[in-house]
């Protein structure tokens, strides 16, 4: 009778360790503290006008923060979109080029691209348990999510899927952020990691949004207290420098523009 408990109680362990380790995994990334526009409710899906061109969003919660305003603004000239759930209600983060490699083809699948307005990075340079995962970390002892070399690697393999669309992209440089945020995030990666996609840009000819420069000297006025995401006024500054942009590619057509 000892022996079968025995046998018993380690055929149990067997079974119940691997389901733990599947819902852990399984468990999806939690938007960070203040990113409130990734956790609202919104009109993320909507019915795109047939005869206006098609825009794309592709970024983090910054991006998500002035999506709508962008929408807004470019009523009646284009139908903007960006990754949303599957119900419509709620958007997606693209997060940073890890996932980026893995999702491009999803994201860009099942619509003719006028112009794509992208950004990866601020999830690339912060902290996580495990480089690669999506498991947040405190420490900058931690490695990065994307170390420098890989997110070179992951972003030049996500712009060389997002030339092939013939749309005119527009990247978006990585905002700033104080010491001292959560999850750790040194301060000084954000131009590392800028410069780096900056020089993938630039060889790919791509246009760039700097939207670091555009907000770097209004932190205080624009930025939520130790936080890299924003207040109303800096994501209302963002989607007007993200809509005139657009709007002006939008202005010198592309091959999908043209067909």
């Amino acid at each position: 009778m000892h022996r079968y408990t025995r046998l018993l109680f380690l055929l149990c362990v067997t079974i119940a360790t691997p389901a733990l380790t599947s819902a852990d995994q399984a468990t999806p990334s939690q938007p960070e503290t203040g990113s409130t526009a990734e956790v609202r409710q919104g009109n993320w899906a909507f019915t795109p006008d047939p005869n206006l061109p098609n825009v794309l969003i592709l970024g983090d919660s910054i991006s998500i923060g002035y999506t709508l305003q962008v929408r807004e603004t470019l009523q009646g000239k284009a139908n903007v979109f960006r990754p949303i759930s599957d119900d419509g209600q709620r958007p997606e983060n693209c997060s940073g080029t890890t996932k980026g490699v893995a999702s491009i083809d999803r994201w860009l699948d099942g619509r003719d691209w006028d112009v794509i307005h992208f950004n990866f990075g601020l999830h690339d340079l912060k902290h996580v348990k495990e480089a690669g995962a999506a498991q947040a970390s405190n420490s900058m002892q931690d490695p990065r999510q994307a170390e420098p070399e890989a997110y070179r690697k992951n972003l030049t393999e996500i712009v060389k899927k997002l030339s092939a669309t013939e749309a005119k992209l527009i990247y978006a440089t990585t905002t700033g952020y104080p010491a001292g945020v959560k999850p750790a995030r040194l301060p000084a990666d954000a131009n590392l990691y800028n410069e780096l996609a900056v020089e993938i840009m630039r060889s790919h000819d791509i246009e760039i949004n700097d939207l670091h420069a555009l907000c770097q000297d209004r932190m205080e006025e624009l930025q939520l207290h130790k936080n890299v995401h924003f207040n109303a006024k800096g994501r209302t500054v963002q989607a007007e420098r993200v809509a005139t942009v657009i709007e002006k590619a939008l202005d010198h057509p592309t091959a999908n523009q043209t067909k």
